[in-house]
């Protein structure tokens, strides 16, 4: 299997994730591990220059799209509802 470093991603999924970023309030902040912290238009810099940390957000946008498509967002909203 090919290292995250060394995963192209394309330029229709960098749209993508750069229009979801852009519905996000520009007072955002997102801090993503040991990178560091970043706000709504250094991530959408990142996903268009298509670096690690680029990758990264790409990534945990891909993640959540398919959590709800395959219903794992909504099972989890329930279950939390529920254990409160």
């Amino acid at each position: 299997m090919a290292e995250e470093k060394d995963i192209i991603i394309s330029e229709a999924l960098k749209d993508l994730v750069t229009e979801r970023l852009d519905l996000l309030s520009p007072e955002l902040v997102i801090s993503i591990g040991s990178s560091g912290t970043f706000t709504k238009s250094e991530l959408i810099d990142h996903v268009k220059k298509g670096d690690e940390v680029g990758k990264t957000i790409v990534k945990m946008e891909l993640n959540f799209l398919m959590a709800l498509k395959d219903g794992t967002l909504l099972e989890e909203l329930i279950s939390d509802k529920n254990d409160n």
